[in-house]
């Protein structure tokens, strides 16, 4: 069947010929569930459409571009799903197409960059530091010194940030004026991540650029939230029989929603908070809430919830071993989260109910990916506040000890330290404390510099039976070491 684009209704979405003022990289699933949906429900949207660029590969662009950029969003509760056609997006283009990349950052229209680009492509060293070594980062600088810009001769970058910096060197050169970035990754204070990133890319290819940046470009903050599993054949197939065309690239999101934002928009921006998005000055309550609390509880699930034979979210939280290690985390992290407009009791009672509605498959083979960034925002700060009050951190610990099983039994990773992943694993043998200070310092050398957390996650490591085993063999998480805070 061709594809059949079903007409939008001009009184309630943008039109598909709203200018582009937002230019995001990384087009992906979550970025049509939540930042082009609430787009479409601010009530200026006929004033904002996205050109959307996508990363790795250009088949989402290729898709969408056949579809006028539309695409439907299927809401899925725990009982039934709606429909609703997505117009924000104008254009999705090849993330390779850095000519126009740089062209549509450099129009004076452009108003800001929206980034969901996953932790691992800030190019940050573990102490939070641009690294101009690592592979991708040293690959564009050398690209960008043998270039001459987005319309010149010689080579241009191939990872987003080398993108994006050799897009704002356009806009400057174009005198364009300010504009914002806005960064929408799970990262802790990733508005400030984005500027060390940026800057740090520019100040190692022309340390004029980031006088610019820093002078022009502000970086706003953002705590963003919904569920957005892979889309499946079924859930295309879903859409043609109640729809009644077909959708080549729908997306299936939670009816939840969240968006926090902190930071200026020199050039403007739609009115999200009119759509749900709330606007602050302080973000990092909401931010730690989120990235603790329910992506914390996604990364220890992603591992304990595979090392016991679980392949999604609902699965592992039914899991009475899963259950208790992610409620003693919780304990653990809550008791860090201070705050009456943070509602955290009912925060935690809604994430229950969000990780278990099985009609969301949410794989945690996808979640598990990139495990070393990852467990540097959601493990790390509140094993780090947990033994600064003097107690264990066994809660947050379980979660280091859950992920070294895992990467133990893989014979593939995703994550940007892969290779030195490997290696750990191979030098340091199956088990034993050298090999969990070899692992744990590719997370932080913090970590590995501490006896006394070695010590505490090699004793946690294996104590996470298989499901095949037997769940009333094995010690449940929360009590097998003392001293948790409860």
């Amino acid at each position: 069947m061709d594809i059949q684009v079903p007409a939008l209704d001009r009184t309630l979405r943008p039109l598909p010929t709203a200018p582009i003022r937002i230019v995001h990289l990384g087009l992906g699933a979550f970025h049509r569930s939540h930042q082009a949906w609430y787009t479409q429900h601010s009530p200026d949207a006929a004033d904002w459409g996205i050109a959307a660029f996508t990363g790795r590969r250009p088949d989402a662009a290729t898709a969408l571009a056949a579809q006028d950029g539309l695409y439907t969003l299927i809401e899925r509760s725990g009982n039934e799903d709606t429909f609703e056609v997505i117009g924000s997006i104008v254009e999705a283009v090849d993330g390779a197409d850095v000519g126009r990349l740089c062209e549509l950052v450099s129009a004076p229209a452009t108003a800001m960059v929206t980034l969901t680009i996953t932790e691992a492509a800030y190019g940050l060293a573990s102490d939070g530091t641009f690294d101009r070594s690592s592979a991708g980062m040293a690959g564009d600088l050398a690209l960008l010194a043998g270039g001459t810009g987005g319309t010149g001769t010689g080579g241009t970058p191939t990872t987003p940030l080398g993108r994006l910096v050799l897009a704002l060197a356009a806009r400057r050169d174009a005198g364009s004026g300010p504009l914002a970035v806005v960064s929408c990754d799970n990262l802790s204070g990733n508005g400030e991540v984005a500027r060390r990133a940026v800057v740090g890319m520019a100040e190692a290819w022309k340390p004029d650029l980031a006088a610019w940046i820093g002078k022009n470009v502000s970086f706003v903050s953002t705590s963003v939230d919904r569920i957005t599993p892979r889309t499946t054949e079924a859930d295309v197939a879903e859409v043609e029989d109640r729809c009644g065309y077909r959708d080549s690239s729908p997306v299936v999101a939670e009816p939840f929603s969240d968006w926090v934002l902190s930071g200026d928009f020199p050039a403007g921006r739609p009115r999200w908070e009119e759509a749900g998005a709330v606007v602050v000055d302080d973000i990092e309550p909401y931010e730690n809430r989120k990235l603790w609390l329910l992506n914390g509880a996604h990364s220890l699930l992603a591992y304990a919830g595979q090392l016991r034979g679980h392949t999604t979210v609902a699965e592992a939280l039914e899991d009475p071993v899963c259950r208790e290690a992610v409620e003693a985390f919780w304990d653990e992290a809550s008791a860090h989260l201070q705050g009456e407009d943070l509602h955290i009791p009912e925060y935690r009672e809604a994430l229950r109910g969000r990780f278990g509605n099985r009609r969301i498959a949410h794989h945690l083979s996808q979640i598990a990916a990139d495990g070393t960034t990852k467990l540097r925002m959601r493990a790390l700060p509140v094993l780090a506040a947990e033994r600064s009050r003097g107690r264990s951190g066994a809660g947050s610990a379980l979660m280091l000890a859950a992920w070294i099983d895992y990467v133990g039994q893989q014979d593939s990773l995703q994550d940007p330290l892969a290779t030195a992943i490997r290696k750990a694993n191979d030098s340091a043998g199956p088990a034993g404390s050298a090999r969990v200070a070899a692992l744990l310092g590719l997370v932080s050398p913090q970590l590995s510099d501490d006896p006394e957390i070695v010590s505490l996650v090699a004793a946690l490591c294996g104590t996470l039976a298989t499901e095949t085993t037997g769940r009333t063999s094995t010690p449940s998480a929360p009590h097998l070491i003392p001293g948790r805070n409860s």
